[in-house]
């Protein structure tokens, strides 16, 4: 008889570490797989350009200078078009050109940068100026183009402010 009780209590802990390790198994692999399907990717217009095909149909986040002589926007679909040009993405890169304002400028005027057309529906937005920088979330569609969702800019006179010296340099 005590057998028979003791046969039974490891059958029930038994039982029970394989229901535990499956639940805790359940657990990593939903963690995991909603991880992998909300990750962006962030990457310079460099980067996109040279990878190409590899990064078709992800949520892609990129960072660029916009060229003002290329934005067209039609009022009436709400349709914002514009390129951007290659900014460097290493915060040392970016003090070695002599801060984010002297980068953006150089990323703008330099055509040997590389480019990437970018498409954007909603309302343009106010700071979309030349040389002002371009954080926009999206996908690289297969014609090369950049179909944005979100849209941030900022303006290259903010930093002009908290870098006097580099307004000297420009003028």
């Amino acid at each position: 008889m005590e057998e028979t009780i003791t046969q039974k209590g490891s059958s029930n802990r038994m039982k029970f570490i394989v229901g535990g390790a499956l639940i805790v198994a359940a657990v990593i692999y939903l963690i995991v797989s909603s991880t992998q399907a909300s990750a962006q990717y962030f990457l310079t217009i460099d980067e996109v350009v040279a990878k190409g095909d590899q990064v078709l149909d992800r949520d892609l986040r990129i960072s660029g200078a916009v060229l003002g002589d290329t934005i067209a926007y039609d009022r009436e679909s709400l349709s914002l078009s514009f390129k951007v040009a290659h900014v460097p993405g290493d915060n040392d890169e970016i003090e070695a050109e002599g801060g984010l304002a002297e980068a953006l400028h150089a990323a703008a005027t330099d055509p040997s940068r590389s480019r990437l057309q970018i498409i954007y529906e909603g309302p343009m937005p106010d700071l979309l100026q030349d040389e002002a920088q371009a954080i926009m979330t999206g996908r690289l569609g297969d014609d090369g183009i950049f179909y944005a969702d979100e849209l941030l800019l900022k303006c290259p006179t903010k930093y002009e402010e908290a870098v006097p010296e580099q307004v000297e340099v420009q003028q």
